[in-house]
């Protein structure tokens, strides 16, 4: 008889365990509250527009081609549609970059306009790849809580390069080493944001983010990044998984030092083991608060990452100087992060990101339309006047968009939906509206992110963006491949 897993929540870390637990031979059962799979990667039309609703840069699409590989998939038929650009910035001094997907012309772009040595930006990118490289193996694709991982030749090629790492400066100290202009400098910083950390007070071990982005390349799935969660849902139910939608897990049963299943808003269900895809604070507070082992206090303490506000806007117009990508950059970086993280609230000038998809996916918006996601990062609900600070916030991005591209914005809106960190909590449990569970704002951080198994029970496994090896798609599908591994190890 097939053991049989429980996992709790369909995020992508959630999906794609259930696809390769499926395909080791496990009895799987996937309960999520919402109606829907994917966590935040989800869908929704409003009016004629229709919004990917979380994350919308997708790099590292070889983490998702391990899963197709694994079910014996062709992953050609996950198409991904070529960009044109990776990114556009606009400063508020009227400077404008388009940088393009390929590194070369990036560099030349960065050169030209900032007065950047090509030289010295080569170096600098050759120098994350070769980090990324080298970390890779060791601390995002295997697990850093297993001392075997301290042995082998990943571990000393790691060690090898460790003074490049500059573990005791932060990524800010490093790209104000790096470059000459504060414009570049806020760029490469950018980076922080992609695990909802701040770049002021994150190591510079962190500046490895942007090999991803630019010495490889951003993609766009040819159907948006809602065809990440429909690829992994479709594969799962292909291969046995079975998912319970609308029903949310409200207890992790345990029995002694053994968790024997759960109990859900409908019934109570046993199982030889248990995958959580929860964030691992609301994990341990909501659905183990009253079972009498010790939980690790120092985890549920930490930093939050940052959360977000998002304006799902239909825009009744078009606007041929933006792209896929957007940002547009605030003159004080350093003051907004101070109050993201210390003041707890959105300074007048914040940086604004625009994520319009219906620039490549066709029927995303009218003809002669676009849908803008448009958001800014936000400090974690701690009680804020939500309703006040939204409406002030709002006018002020509207106010910088339409400065900006020279037209009054607030009459093309005819669209408008908001997400913001309570209801970020509310659909996808994030602690506070955190999008990442902890913020990566110290040197250890890496190493206190929690591991994808329980040290007090031997069936008890988590996966996530809470947890190692932490926020944005790459990682979270890699702490699905861990999280596996030590499953198959323990639940035999």
């Amino acid at each position: 008889m097939k053991k049989k897993v429980i996992i709790i929540g369909s995020g992508v870390a959630g999906l794609a365990t259930s696809v390769r637990l499926s395909k080791m031979g496990y009895e799987v059962h996937v309960f999520e509250s919402n109606p829907y799979p994917g966590g935040k990667i989800n869908s929704a039309t409003f009016g004629e527009y229709r919004f990917d609703q979380g994350p919308s840069v997708f790099t590292g699409p070889k983490y998702l081609k391990e899963i197709y590989d694994l079910c014996g998939e062709d992953f050609s038929e996950f198409e991904l549609v070529p960009l044109k650009t990776s990114f556009n910035y606009f400063f508020n001094d009227g400077l404008r970059m388009q940088l393009s997907n390929k590194r070369n012309e990036i560099v030349n772009e960065i050169s030209e306009k900032l007065g950047e040595d090509k030289k010295n930006l080569n170096a600098y990118l050759d120098k994350a790849a070769k980090n990324y490289e080298a970390i890779a193996p060791m601390f995002i694709e295997a697990s850093l809580h297993s001392w075997r991982n301290y042995t082998g030749k990943s571990f000393f090629k790691a060690l090898g390069r460790l003074r490049k790492y500059k573990l005791f400066s932060t990524m800010n100290e490093e790209n104000q080493k790096a470059f000459r202009n504060p414009k570049t400098v806020q760029l490469f910083n950018r980076f922080a944001s992609y695990n909802g950390s701040d770049p002021y007070q994150a190591p510079a071990m962190l500046n490895m983010i942007g090999h991803l982005e630019i010495n490889q390349t951003p993609y766009l799935p040819k159907n948006g990044m809602i065809q990440i969660t429909d690829s992994l849902y479709n594969l799962a139910t292909k291969y046995g998984v079975e998912f319970h939608f609308n029903e949310r897990v409200e207890k992790i049963l345990v029995d002694g030092k053994t968790i024997i299943g759960v109990k859900t808003s409908k019934d109570e269900y046993l199982s030889d083991a248990v995958v959580s895809n929860m964030d691992v604070s609301f994990t341990y507070e909501r659905l183990l608060n009253d079972s009498p082992f010790q939980k690790p206090e120092k985890t549920i303490k930490q930093e939050k990452s940052s959360s977000a506000i998002v304006f799902y806007w239909g825009i009744k117009g078009s606007f041929p100087e933006l792209t896929l990508h957007n940002i547009f950059f605030s003159d004080d970086y350093k003051a907004e992060f101070n109050g993201i993280f210390h003041e707890k609230k959105t300074v007048d000038d914040p940086t604004i990101y625009v994520n319009i998809t219906s620039k490549y996916v066709k029927g995303d918006a009218p003809e002669g339309c676009e849908n803008w996601f448009t958001m800014i990062n936000a400090p974690i609900d701690i009680g804020q006047d939500w309703v006040e600070e939204i409406a002030r916030i709002r006018e002020k991005i509207i106010d910088k968009l339409s400065k900006v591209l020279g037209t009054d914005i607030s009459e093309l809106i005819e669209v408008e939906e908001i997400l913001e960190p309570r209801k970020i909590e509310a659909r996808y449990h994030g602690k506070q509206g955190s999008i990442y569970g902890n913020a990566s704002n110290n040197r250890y951080a890496a190493f206190q992110r929690h591991p994808n198994f329980s040290k007090q029970f031997n069936n008890l496994f988590f996966v996530g963006v809470s947890v190692h090896p932490g926020g944005g798609i790459p990682l979270a599908l890699n702490s699905a491949k861990i999280a596996c591994e030590y499953l198959g190890k323990r639940v035999k």
